[in-house]
C-alpha cells in the first residue's frame, strides 16, 4: 500500500469512536466488577424509562406542534407569518431552564384557573370537582415546557425543508389541479421529509440531553436519581460516571444511527 494510502487510511479511522468504545468498556467493566458501581447502576436504571418516556412524548408533540408553526410560517398569510415568526423568535430566545420553570410555576396555575374558569357552571352544579395546581403532575409540566421549547426548534427545520422543494414544481401541481392539501401531502411532504429527517434526528438526540433538566422540577429521571443517591453517599465521582455513561450511550447510539441515515439519503440521492 502506498504511504498516501496509508495515511488516508489513518486519518479516515474513526479514532474518536474507538477512544469512546474503550472508555465505555472499562466504565461497563468497572459496572459489573465493582459493587459500589453495580449498585449505582442499579438504583440509576430505573430513570432510563423515565428519560425515554420523557424524551419520546416530549418530541413527537413537538414535531406536530412545530409542524404547525412552520405551515404557518410558508402559508403566505401575513397574520399567520408574523404569528408564527414572532412565536418562533421568542421562544428561541429563552433558555430551556428557564422556560421550564416558566411552565411549571407561571403557566400551570394559570391553565388550571382557565380550565376551572371554563368549567365553573358544571363545577357549581356539582357535577366536576375544581382542578387544582397539584392535579398537573411536574411530569407533564416537563413534557408541556420541553415541547414549547424544541417547537420552535423543529418549525425552523420544517421551514426549511418545505422552502427547499422547488417552487416550480408546487406551480405544476397547482396547475394540474391538485389541492393546497394534496400538493402538500404528494409533492412537497415526501421530498422535504428527505431534508429534514438528519436534523430532525440530532434534535432527538439533543433533547434526550435537555431532558436532564426536568431534574430540576424532581422528576426521577436519570439525574435526579443520580443527585439524590450521590447527595446520600457522596460517592459523586462515581456516581456522575454512570450517569454520564448511560446518557453517552443512549446519545452516541443514537447519533451513530442519524449518520448512517444521512449516508443511506445520500447514496439514494446519487442513485
Amino acid at each position: 500500500m502506498p504511504p498516501s494510502s496509508r495515511t488516508n487510511a489513518f486519518a479516515r479511522f474513526p479514532w474518536w469512536l474507538l477512544a469512546i468504545a474503550l472508555i465505555g468498556v472499562f466504565t461497563l467493566w468497572a459496572i459489573v466488577a465493582d459493587e459500589g458501581y453495580n449498585e449505582i447502576f442499579i438504583t440509576l436504571q430505573r430513570g432510563i424509562a423515565m428519560t425515554l418516556w420523557v424524551t419520546f412524548v416530549a418530541f413527537a408533540l413537538a414535531g406536530l406542534l412545530g409542524l404547525v408553526v412552520a405551515i404557518a410560517r410558508t402559508s403566505g398569510n401575513p397574520w399567520l407569518v408574523q404569528i408564527a415568526t414572532f412565536y418562533v423568535e421568542i421562544i428561541r430566545g429563552i433558555p430551556i431552564l428557564v422556560a421550564l420553570f416558566y411552565v411549571a410555576f407561571v403557566g400551570a396555575p394559570a391553565m388550571v384557573a382557565a380550565v376551572n374558569w371554563l368549567l365553573t357552571p358544571f363545577i357549581d352544579a356539582g357535577w366536576l370537582a375544581a382542578v387544582t395546581v397539584r392535579d398537573f403532575d411536574f411530569t407533564w409540566r416537563a413534557i408541556v415546557a420541553l415541547t414549547v421549547c424544541y417547537s420552535a426548534f423543529i418549525a425552523e427545520i420544517f421551514r426549511a425543508g418545505i422552502e427547499a422543494v422547488d417552487r416550480g414544481q408546487i406551480e405544476a401541481a397547482r396547475a394540474l389541479g391538485l389541492s393546497r392539501w394534496h400538493t402538500f401531502r404528494f409533492i412537497v411532504a415526501p421530498q422535504a421529509l428527505r431534508t429534514i429527517l438528519p436534523p430532525l434526528g440530532n434534535d432527538f438526540v439533543s433533547m434526550i440531553k435537555d431532558s436532564a433538566l426536568v431534574s430540576a422540577l424532581g422528576v426521577q429521571d436519570i439525574t435526579q436519581l443520580g443527585k439524590v443517591y450521590s447527595s446520600g453517599t457522596f460517592k459523586f465521582f462515581e456516581t456522575y460516571n454512570v450517569v454520564a455513561f448511560l446518557y453517552l450511550t443512549m446519545t452516541i447510539s443514537l447519533s451513530l444511527l442519524v449518520r448512517w441515515l444521512e449516508q443511506r439519503l445520500k447514496q439514494s440521492d446519487r442513485q
